[in-house]
C-alpha cells in the first residue's frame, strides 16, 4: 500500500511521520501538482518492487506556494493512474529550507529548482544534498531537465512520466546495495 502525502502545513517536512532511519528523499518542482508528485508516488513504488520500500521515504513539494493545498493537477494523477500509479491523495506544498536537515536527498526536476534549492540550502552538508532528478537517469544525454507538463496536453505528462520512471529506477537502483547491505548489518 502507497502513503499518500496529505499535509498542507509548512511547518514540518511533508514526510514527517516516516521513521528517522529511513533514507528520506524529497523531489522538488515549481508548483508540487505535476512533476514532484509524479516522481515521489513513482520512486516510491519502485522501492517497494525493489525490496527497500522500508528503508525509504519519499514526499515532495514546490518552490512556490501558488499551490499549497491543492491536488495534483488532474492530467498527473491520470497520468500516474494509467501506468498502476495512485497519486489521488496528494496535497501540495512549499519547500522550506529548514527541512533540509530532515532529508538525506533533495531531488530538483530542473536547473531552475536546482538555483533555487542551492540557495536556499546554506550549508554545505545541505548543499550536498542537492541533486537533479535526470542525472540518476540512465543515458540522459543532454536532459537534464524534466520539462514542465502544466502549459501542455495530456501526452506531455505521459512523456514527463516517462523521464521520471527512468530516472526513478535509476536512482533506486544507485540506493539499493547501500540500502540492502544496511539491512544485513
Amino acid at each position: 500500500m502507497l502513503r499518500q502525502n496529505v499535509g498542507v502545513t509548512f511547518a514540518s517536512p511533508p514526510d514527517d511521520e516516516a521513521p528517522s532511519d529511513r533514507f528520506r528523499v524529497c523531489f522538488v518542482c515549481s508548483g508540487n501538482i505535476c512533476r514532484s508528485p509524479m516522481a515521489e508516488v513513482v520512486f516510491r513504488d519502485l522501492a517497494e518492487k525493489a525490496g527497500i520500500g522500508a528503508k525509504v521515504a519519499s514526499s515532495s513539494a514546490g518552490t512556490g506556494d501558488w499551490h499549497v493545498g491543492e491536488p495534483a493537477d488532474h492530467r498527473t494523477v491520470a497520468a500516474l493512474r494509467r501506468r498502476g500509479y495512485d497519486g489521488a491523495t496528494h496535497r501540495a506544498r512549499q519547500f522550506d529550507a529548514d527541512w533540509f536537515d530532515d532529508f538525506d536527498l533533495v531531488v530538483a526536476l530542473d536547473r531552475s529548482h536546482r538555483r533555487i534549492l542551492d540557495h536556499w540550502a546554506l550549508t554545505p552538508e545541505n548543499q550536498a544534498k542537492v541533486a537533479l532528478l535526470m542525472d540518476f537517469a540512465p543515458h540522459h544525454g543532454d536532459a537534464l531537465d524534466v520539462p514542465d507538463p502544466y502549459y501542455s496536453d495530456d501526452a506531455m505528462f505521459d512523456t514527463v512520466l516517462d523521464l521520471v520512471e527512468r530516472a526513478c529506477a535509476g536512482l533506486v537502483c544507485q540506493l539499493e546495495p547501500a540500502l540492502k547491505h544496511e539491512h544485513r548489518r
